[in-house]
């Protein structure tokens, strides 16, 4: 709560009245109420919402650059909102680190001394900062411009090295406050598939602020969406797009390209029926005529991917006494379930046969055909 009688307005808020009408009685900004989350460790978790929605807010309540009015902030346990200044002073130094949207670098301080300056607040010795410093600049792809001075840098460049600083420390917790959204739309996309390639390699606990929907399902693993100081939906890209909570989360997806959201795995069909290398070919027949289909996967008996048998190849193999194997295709594209469907389509335009899910051991996991991504795409969230 903004303001100087914080409980009073807590007290009206708790009794229903709306955020306008306790600022109307008390003169109290509601900044965040019955905020409630976990985030799990790894994980990239995005606070999404438009201005004013409190997201930024909610960010700083975490490390208490603001200070929450009521609640708890729990890390491993150990509640951040009655820390005295001494364990909250050694939590943001050594538990977490910030990325801000501004840089926040210091303009007469090259790239190295920036990046260790964290590590030199908790008086880490010269030589051992500079190295964990150097390291730093490496992961962000600055090698080489270590003694640059940051006012000579790009923005994206910039950027990078407020991010080297926060991973200089070793943190387990990142905090984002729409790191990149001051870059232009280029830049930003490349420092948005950096972050996701450092994740991948470093696995830290990030809580990225955004008010980009674009930038929301692209980094985060789940996202929570905010209005007015309350979160109306916490899940993954794809439940926020194929359930949304209410009519405000419908509103605020309703634009979103779900070709790039959605993946394999989420329109693929079982894969019914397939058929053994090992059977005879009259059983690929009799199956593709049982079912109405014009080709079938061919597996092995662990279900792994042999190859397609189309019903005109059989046919005629038939006729010559052929095995499965003689006339199967075994040049066929096999898809990862998490490829998203902007990347199958290309793949489905090539011909008409259905197209092979696979896992790491190109095991069958279902069955895409044209119909499915149509079916998928224009499905309308009420279905």
């Amino acid at each position: 709560m903004f303001g100087k009688k914080p409980q009073k307005a807590i007290s009206l808020i708790e009794q229903g009245v709306s955020k306008q009408e306790v600022f109307e009685r008390t003169k109290q900004t509601v900044g965040l109420y019955n905020v409630n989350f976990d985030v799990y460790e790894g994980e990239t978790f995005v606070l999404m919402g438009l201005s004013g929605s409190g997201k930024s807010t909610l960010l700083r309540c975490l490390n208490r650059l603001i200070e929450p009015s009521d609640g708890h902030i729990l890390i491993d346990g150990d509640d951040i909102a009655t820390m005295t200044d001494k364990e909250l002073t050694e939590a943001r130094r050594k538990k977490m680190s910030m990325v801000f949207q501004s840089f926040a670098l210091l303009p007469h301080r090259t790239v190295i001394d920036n990046v260790a300056f964290g590590l030199e607040i908790q008086g880490v010795p010269k030589n051992e900062r500079y190295a964990k410093a150097e390291e730093a600049i490496a992961k962000v792809g600055l090698k080489g411009h270590e003694s640059s001075k940051t006012s000579q840098l790009s923005g994206g460049m910039q950027q990078r090295v407020g991010l080297a600083r926060a991973l200089a420390t070793d943190p387990d917790i990142m905090l984002m406050d729409e790191a990149f959204s001051a870059l232009d739309p280029l830049i930003r996309s490349e420092m948005q598939d950096e972050l996701i390639a450092l994740q991948d390699k470093l696995k830290k606990t990030i809580v990225f602020v955004s008010h980009d929907l674009d930038e929301a399902l692209k980094l985060g693993d789940r996202i929570a969406i905010m209005k007015d100081g309350m979160i109306s939906q916490i899940g993954t890209a794809e439940e926020i797009l194929t359930k949304p909570a209410d009519d405000y989360v419908s509103e605020f997806v309703a634009g979103v390209d779900r070709t790039k959201i959605l993946t394999a795995d989420n329109v693929m069909k079982r894969p019914d029926p397939v058929v053994s290398i090992n059977a005879e070919i009259t059983v690929a027949l009799q199956l593709m005529k049982k079912h109405g289909i014009s080709s079938i996967f061919v597996v092995d008996p662990d279900k792994k991917i042999k190859g397609m048998l189309c019903v005109d190849d059989a046919a005629q193999a038939a006729k010559e006494k052929k095995k499965i194997k003689d006339v199967m295709i075994t040049d066929i594209p096999m898809i990862a379930p998490d490829m998203p469907i902007n990347e199958i389509i290309p793949i489905m335009a090539e011909n008409a046969l259905p197209k092979a899910v696979v896992d790491d051991n190109k095991k069958l996991l279902g069955v895409i055909v044209r119909g499915s991504i149509l079916g998928a795409l224009a499905m309308k969230e009420e279905d």
